[in-house]
């Protein structure tokens, strides 16, 4: 179990870097002016919704920016703390991961399911956003994982001060 642990450790910690850097540069250019982006990364954005047809980054439902919103505020910051989890072997990873996990699977069930009513999605969109619904699962899914016998020894132990006497 831990060789398996491991793998998924190392997916995710890649899925959390792309995150981390893909939220702010590109995400966020949903939902926030564009003058506050360098031309290049509006440029970036501009050419990824035509090469893929992504009509939710050009069209901007209100459901998809309010979705973006999540991304930015809640899922970013909790990207950087499962890469730190990961990476420092934190025992609250595990937690961390599983509220992560349960918001991603929320927000990209309704994106996927926008996109596969909608009937404007084409395959090369789909293949787009289905993947994260699956780092979505994994991490779910590593979150419902056992700790370790090491952590689990090391959870909830504190050094023990000596009290001070009343007088």
């Amino acid at each position: 179990m831990g060789a398996l642990t491991k793998l998924i450790d190392v997916v995710l910690l890649l899925f959390f870097l792309v995150i981390a850097v893909a939220a702010p540069l590109l995400d966020a250019q949903t939902c926030l002016p564009s003058s506050y982006f360098p031309d290049f990364l509006i440029d970036l954005k501009r050419w990824y919704s035509q090469e893929y047809g992504d009509y939710l980054m050009s069209e901007k439902p209100h459901f998809f920016v309010g979705v973006v919103w999540l991304e930015l505020l809640f899922q970013w910051p909790l990207a950087f703390f499962n890469l730190y989890g990961i990476l420092a072997s934190k025992p609250w990873f595990n937690t961390t991961c599983l509220i992560y996990g349960s918001s991603v699977f929320t927000s990209m069930g309704a994106i996927l399911a926008e996109l596969m009513g909608s009937g404007k999605a084409s395959d090369k969109l789909m293949m787009i956003y289905s993947p994260f619904m699956g780092f979505g699962i994994l991490a779910i899914l590593r979150g419902l994982m056992p700790v370790s016998a090491k952590t689990a020894s090391s959870m909830g132990k504190r050094t023990i001060l000596p009290r001070k006497k009343r007088a």
